[in-house]
């Protein structure tokens, strides 16, 4: 999973190109998905990624439904190089349809802005918890954006800030990727940091779901 910013600045085609090549040995042995970011152009993924299907209209949203638990991706991508982010009325439409007829399987979303009080984050953070809260089956909300790596909660649902893959923009923060093994009560969470701080490489957070 690329949870957004899959390009560095304005998303060019010659980025989604690049990293279709880069990927192309991982994809013949496992899944990527991909979300939005603020760096991202979904006109231009498209152009590169033609296969990937969408549930809402002019954004690129995902539902992955695997063994144990639910994946929705959604697309907070607002402008092309601006830091804000926003789901949109047309995305939390869909959210709220969806999640109120989905099954009790276990489900964790993934977007890409922050999801803090500040208008460089995800600005309609709040109508999302007001449709994601009441149902005690989604369980936990993944985010980047921020190039920083912390666990939070709100109101019961687990908040995780993904590392930076690409650079941190402080040097306590580390630079790497999060190995995931989930079950239908929690899941444990490594970090593999491969630069900036390494202090806590392999580290394993366990969450419980609530």
């Amino acid at each position: 999973m690329i949870n957004g910013d899959v390009a560095r600045l304005t998303g060019e085609q010659a980025d989604y190109q690049q990293i279709n090549e880069l990927l192309n040995p991982v994809v013949q042995r496992i899944p990527v998905h991909m979300t939005m970011g603020n760096h991202d152009d979904r006109e231009n993924f498209h152009q590169i990624f033609p296969n990937t299907t969408t549930q809402v209209e002019e954004k690129y949203v995902h539902v992955i439904e695997a063994a144990l638990v639910r994946m929705i991706l959604l697309d907070s991508l607002l402008y092309v190089n601006k830091v804000a982010g926003l789901l949109g009325k047309s995305q939390r439409t869909w959210l709220e349809s969806y999640l109120a007829t989905a099954s009790a399987l276990p489900t964790l979303l993934f977007v890409h802005h922050t999801l803090g009080d500040n208008d460089s984050g995800l600005l309609d953070v709040d109508r999302m918890f007001s449709i994601i809260q009441p149902h005690s089956f989604v369980k936990a909300v993944f985010y980047g954006h921020s190039h920083q790596y912390q666990y939070s909660e709100r109101e019961g649902i687990h908040l995780v800030n993904l590392p930076a893959v690409g650079y941190n923009f402080s040097d306590d923060q580390p630079v790497g990727w999060i190995d995931a093994k989930l079950t239908e009560k929690g899941g444990d969470f490594t970090l593999h940091a491969f630069g900036g701080n390494q202090s806590d490489d392999k580290r394993t957070t366990h969450l419980d779901w609530r």
